[in-house]
């Protein structure tokens, strides 16, 4: 790993770094319980359940639709945010907010390894 210009030292961000992959492990499994992956990094495509033919089933087809893929948007979101913050490790650069360019708390990355932003 490539030495962060950040104050952070390597304990913390063995700590951080692991955070972030379980829940990159996590954002993945819960997508592919009703997603598949399209073949783009990150990008999944959800599946169309079908449950029968009559009315009411091809409402509740369409409605579990909708929530999923609502779902996979907020997902893949935040797959995209724990991905960022994990190539930002190997490149030096996490840590930094992304709007001011000034450091992100520790406190903060622990509670939200994946953010982009000083609070």
């Amino acid at each position: 790993m490539k030495r962060n210009r950040m104050s952070f030292d390597a304990t913390i961000l063995s700590e951080l770094k692991e955070k972030l992959l379980l829940e990159k492990s996590r954002l993945e499994g819960e997508l592919s319980r009703f997603a598949k992956l399209t073949g783009a990094p990150g990008n999944y495509e959800t599946q169309f359940d079908i449950i029968g033919t009559d009315t009411d089933e091809n409402a509740t087809e369409v409605e579990e639709y909708v929530d999923n893929i609502a779902l996979e948007s907020n997902l893949e979101s935040h797959l995209k945010d724990v991905t960022d913050a994990l190539e930002k490790m190997e490149k030096g650069t996490y840590g930094l907010c992304e709007k001011t360019g000034k450091e992100i708390s520790v406190e903060r990355l622990r509670a939200y390894p994946a953010a982009r932003t000083a609070i």
